[in-house]
């Protein structure tokens, strides 16, 4: 599995989903406010980035973008009339504005130029599905600072004490208030010391020993085990592409800036 970059994530949603191809036509008006016109090319904008989250092509979507554009456009008006638009911090802001729409443009020019094949996503979904691995595990937990605390939940454990009750102390808030309760997963889906000490278990065992990580000292339960069922390819397919096209747009990234002359 691979980590991306909350940039890549971002980039690849915005081209996707916010690169309408506009029709040029600079100059034509669709509407004039105190004088001053809207263009046509911004109507054209902001139907497509409508039309590109779902809303349907019709006279009252028309309308209503009308009616948008011209309340932005008084309202513009309004703060160019108290000089708004000369500070420099808002004209900072309308530059980074632009600056995304060019982006936005850019890369989905460059995701259009470069498809992901069905292969390198089936690729992706057979190596997904062999780290996951065959068999998914219901296990419990509970989390703690320090070793000697893990140590005396052991001990607890050994003298008959519940699981769910100790892992009330637990410093994970998502599971201590449901006895520790982690649900089903793959061991890929924790970090490796837990997931490693998990496929060790055997249904109803504990850990006799704290498993370290990360995040502190863990003892572990296992309640039950199963063989994994991964979802069809078909199904997380959408998900795959949008994975793809991150690490796609990660990659061209690296690469700009590897090349990028910055003093």
């Amino acid at each position: 599995m691979h980590k991306l970059s909350r940039l890549a994530a971002l980039l690849v949603a915005g081209a996707i989903v916010s690169a309408p191809a506009l029709a040029a036509e600079k100059g034509k008006a669709f509407a004039t406010v105190n004088g001053q016109p809207i263009s046509q090319t911004v109507f054209n904008a902001f139907t497509a980035e409508q039309q590109a989250q779902g809303a349907p092509d019709s006279p009252e979507l028309k309308d209503a973008i009308k009616e948008e554009l011209v309340r932005r456009e008084i309202l513009a008006q309004e703060a160019k009339k108290k000089g708004l638009d000369k500070n420099p911090n808002i004209q900072g802001q309308i530059e980074l504005a632009k600056q995304a729409v060019l982006i936005r443009a850019f890369l989905s020019d460059y995701v259009k130029a470069h498809p992901i094949s069905e292969a390198q996503l089936k690729a992706e979904y057979e190596l997904i599905k062999t780290n996951l691995g065959s068999t998914e595990y219901k296990s419990r937990h509970v989390l703690v600072e320090k070793e000697e605390d893990a140590k005396a939940i052991i001990a607890k454990l050994d003298k008959g004490e519940k699981f769910s009750e100790l892992a009330k102390q637990s410093k994970d808030p998502g599971s201590k208030d449901k006895g520790g309760d982690l649900g089903w997963s793959s061991p890929a889906a924790y970090v490796k010391p837990f997931g490693e000490a998990l496929t060790k278990l055997k249904k109803g065992e504990y850990t006799k020993a704290p498993v370290k990580s990360d995040f502190g000292y863990h003892v572990i339960q296992l309640e039950d085990s199963r063989p994994a069922t991964p979802p069809p390819f078909d199904q997380v397919k959408p998900q795959l592409q949008q994975r793809a096209s991150q690490q796609q747009i990660e990659t061209l990234v690296k690469e700009l800036r590897g090349k990028a002359k910055v003093d």
